[in-house]
């Protein structure tokens, strides 16, 4: 789920459509986009968090943009949709922190972690992700870092810092994408079995007790299997 509000420039040649998410995997970020509406066809180019405005209606490997072109098929808004709400006030900052205490060496549990994750469960302040997109997610473990990609689309990147010897393990994050970078995420890790299992605060908040993820707690549950 993601929520958003949008800004369009119809004076544009082509028109222009800036989304700022405040809900979901992206907020707090913006995509910057080009759209064109004729009748009940709706095409959108954007520019993925991070990536530039496209100039055209075209994508790319590597581009980081998105092309889906859509028809409308019911003029009634669905049932639960509201819109997006913009945050009533400004998020507290996140803490910066210095890069280098995160390159130290590879801890056992980092060592563990090390190679490809296929996604098990995902959940988002106390959203779940649909088990059908989880077969589209993955996460890359390599050295310190660690990458989560899910549809093509980069949705974490950090170098990882794990506090061994501490019960539950404590687990913090370098975040290296979008306007979180250079801020510090908070978490908890535990092995269940062969599934490494992850719960780690939004930037700048405190780390989680436990491995609760509630409506509008900002944390993200998530269990991985080793992919292959």
């Amino acid at each position: 789920m993601y929520e958003g509000i949008f800004v369009i420039d119809a004076e544009k040649v082509p028109q222009h459509i800036d989304i700022d998410f405040v809900e979901g995997p992206e907020a707090g970020n913006r995509c910057e986009g080009l759209f064109e509406l004729d009748g009940d066809r709706f095409t959108i180019c954007l520019g993925l968090a991070g990536s530039s405005r496209p100039q055209t209606f075209a994508t790319a490997p590597g581009s980081g943009h998105a092309l889906e072109k859509l028809i409308r098929v019911e003029h009634a808004r669905p049932p639960g949709v509201d819109g997006g709400t913009p945050p009533t006030q400004a998020p507290a900052p996140a803490p910066a922190a210095d890069p280098g205490v995160f390159d130290g060496p590879l801890t056992e549990t980092l060592e563990k972690l090390q190679g490809e994750w296929s996604p098990l469960e995902l959940v988002t302040s106390g959203k779940s992700l649909e088990a059908g997109y989880l077969p589209f997610g993955s996460r890359t473990h390599a050295g310190i870092e660690t990458k989560v990609v899910f549809g093509g689309q980069t949705m974490l990147h950090a170098k990882v810092r794990v506090h061994e010897g501490s019960a539950p393990l404590q687990i913090d994050y370098l975040n290296l994408l979008g306007r979180g970078n250079g801020s510090i995420s908070l978490g908890l890790f535990r092995w269940e079995r062969d599934e490494a299992v992850f719960c780690m605060a939004e930037p700048g908040a405190p780390r989680p007790s436990d491995f609760s993820c509630g409506k509008g707690s900002g944390r993200t549950f998530s269990r991985w299997k080793r992919k292959g």
